[in-house]
Formats: C-alpha cells, structure tokens, sequence
C-alpha cells in the first residue's frame, strides 16, 4: 500500500528524533539544547504527516502548535537566565532556585509541558500521534517510548543543571520583573486552554 512505501521515512524520522534526542543530552550550551529539542519534536511531526491519518494529521497540527508555545517560552527562559549570568553554559546557570524560586517554578511548568505531561496541550498531541502510530505499525512503540524517555531525560538534566546546587551569582542578581512573568503566562495559557477544548484546533 501507499503506507507501506513510507516505511523506511517513519523509521527514519523516528529514529532522527531519537538522535536527536541523545545530542540534547550531549549540550552544554542552553540554547542548543532547546534547538535540539524543537528537532526531536519535528520528527515525530513528520512520522505523523507520513501516515496521513486523521488522528495523525490533527496530532501533527496540535503537536505543532503546543511545540511552537513551548519551544519559545524555553528560549524566553533560557534568556532570562542569560541576562543574569552573561552565560549559556549550563553548568554556570545553577542555584536559580535559591535566588529566583519564582523563575524555577516558571522552568519547572515549562518542561512539565515540553515532556507532555497532562494537561498539557503537548500531552493530547503526543498521544494522538503514538495512538496512530501503533495502529499503523505496533513496533513503532519501541521508537517512540524510547524518544520520550530520553526527552524526559534531557529536560530533568535542562532543569536541574539550571536551577539546583550551590549558586555561582551573588547577591546582587537582578530581580525578575513582571514582563517576565507575563510573558510565561501568555506561553502556558494557551497550551492548557487548547488542550481543554482542542477542537479550537484540530
């Protein structure tokens, strides 16, 4: 079938997100993690598109949409954080929370929703692609898990490495400001709304 020729791109999107996936954990520089990461997220988008499904197009779509919402509320942090420290390297960031509890909690949500969890727009977009996935190929799953497990991977090291251990700034670290928060705020809603009433999208 016409599926069947697409087989060998699945598997190779699949097996490109999961790569890049493993560079993410490789980064030591901030940004690049997130750029790696909007690259693992688009091949699941273009394993979906492939199998043209209806449940794999709308997943496609929604996962374009929560991704877009999540990949730039990371950049927004991850410049945050540069603006204090004056470094991406992450092993320079650490010790947020003691300093700015309110930016940790801001980084917490943020990878809580780039690893899908509920009730995360990116959670019903990741489980519409993987349900049709499976029901296209069972063996899929094995790609899959294995990619969302090394997402999760990566974005507790991207939390942890940022935010915990003993901090290299002084005391004199700028305060977050509103426009701060409002701005992670105008990134969060969207994807917990949509994902109250998705068909707003799909």
């Amino acid at each position: 079938t016409k599926t069947d020729m697409f087989l060998p791109f699945i598997v190779l999107a699949l097996w490109g997100a999961i790569l890049a996936n493993l560079t993410c954990l490789q980064q030591t520089d901030l940004k690049s993690l997130i750029a790696y990461s909007s690259i693992s997220h688009m091949g699941l988008v273009v394993a979906a598109i492939i199998i043209q499904t209806p449940w794999s197009l709308s997943g496609a779509m929604a996962l374009m949409i929560a991704h877009g919402f999540t990949s730039s509320a990371l950049f927004c942090l991850a410049n945050t954080t540069y603006e204090r420290t004056h470094t991406r390297i992450l092993i320079l960031t650490r010790g947020f929370h003691n300093i700015l509890p309110m930016t940790t909690t801001w980084w917490l949500l943020t990878n809580l929703m780039n690893i899908a969890t509920p009730p995360a727009l990116n959670f019903t977009s990741e489980l519409l692609i993987m349900s049709s996935l499976f029901n296209w190929c069972p063996t899929t799953i094995i790609l899959l898990g294995l990619s969302m497990l090394i997402t999760a991977s990566y974005s507790l090291h991207m939390f942890l490495s940022t935010q915990m251990g003993p901090t290299l700034l002084d005391n004199q670290t700028e305060p977050t400001h509103s426009r701060e928060h409002l701005l992670m705020t105008l990134h969060i809603i969207p994807l917990v709304m949509i994902s109250m009433k998705p068909e707003l999208i799909i």
